[in-house]
């Protein structure tokens, strides 16, 4: 128990980076997790997560090749950013086709990522990068993260009802003068540099479920939006620490272990609902 403190909560510690970095995700997928799933935006969301392989695979590629230094995180960022317009673009002007658009997104990046990487000789894994591994998590990863996290947490933070009108009426902010178009596009960018924070710890493949499941438990408990951001960021942050001591403890990827915790969280949440809608009404004596 003391090696394991010891390796989460100092600085030399190899679970310390990737806990930081886990806890301020976990603010950014609280806030931005809710406004992905009350805008019913997770497919956009889930082929983002799947594009940003190209960023990374390319990244490493031209780092190798060309002797630059470049950090993965910042490629994985340009590529998603990009990934977000061009599906931004699609819901909103060609609604009819997004699925599609979106789907080719997906598959287009995973699929020149995963051959970027297979061509950079002495790199890690595809699997590292698929599904998380502490390894990957620099003190300069750790660094940039961290700001990137800090302006989501402030844009969705200063413009919450903006981005809450547009989540929920779009009619109704268009009537208030609100540029829904820029918005819904600044929402989808929020979302693509939310994911990118985490992608070390949690793996692009599984990413998506965390920034979706403690939402979808909060919503079981909470009504009030802000109210599912609070609850949702704690349930996020309570899985990431439980997930990487147990990871630790077992040998095991922390990316699944997280993700798992956070699922069963959601089930514990339906069963708790279910069980207090089934109680009969108290006698009266």
């Amino acid at each position: 128990m003391t090696e394991l403190i010891h390796q989460l909560f100092v600085p030399s510690g190899i679970l310390f980076y990737p806990l930081l970095i886990g806890l301020l995700g976990s603010i950014s997928f609280g806030i931005i997790g809710s406004y992905t799933v009350v805008r019913h935006v997770s497919y956009a969301a889930h082929g983002i997560s799947h594009a940003v392989l190209l960023g990374i695979g390319g990244t490493l590629f031209l780092n190798h090749f060309f002797g630059w230094s470049f950090s993965p995180v910042a490629g994985a960022v340009l590529v998603a950013l990009a990934a977000a317009w061009i599906i931004g673009s699609s819901t909103l002007y060609a609604s009819h086709r997004a699925d599609s658009v979106i789907s080719a997104v997906m598959v287009m990046g995973m699929s020149g990522g995963l051959l970027f990487l297979a061509k950079t000789p002495g790199y890690f894994e595809p699997m590292s990068v698929l599904f998380g591994d502490i390894l990957l998590v620099s003190r300069s990863d750790a660094g940039l993260v961290g700001v990137f996290n800090l302006l989501v947490i402030l844009t969705g933070v200063v413009f919450y009802r903006r981005l809450q009108m547009i989540c929920f009426d779009e009619e109704f902010a268009r009537l208030r003068g609100i540029r829904v178009e820029f918005w819904f596009v600044l929402l989808l960018s929020m979302v693509a540099i939310t994911i990118v924070t985490m992608m070390q710890v949690i793996g692009i493949v599984l990413v998506i479920a965390l920034l979706t499941l403690p939402v979808m438990t909060a919503l079981r408990f909470m009504n009030r939006l802000w109210h599912v951001m609070l609850l949702s960021s704690a349930i996020c942050a309570v899985c990431v620490l439980a997930g990487l001591a147990l990871s630790y403890q077992l040998d095991l990827p922390s990316g699944p272990v997280i993700v798992l915790l956070a699922g069963a969280g959601y089930l514990v949440s339906l069963c708790c609902t279910a069980c207090s809608k089934g109680m009969p009404a108290g006698r009266h004596h």
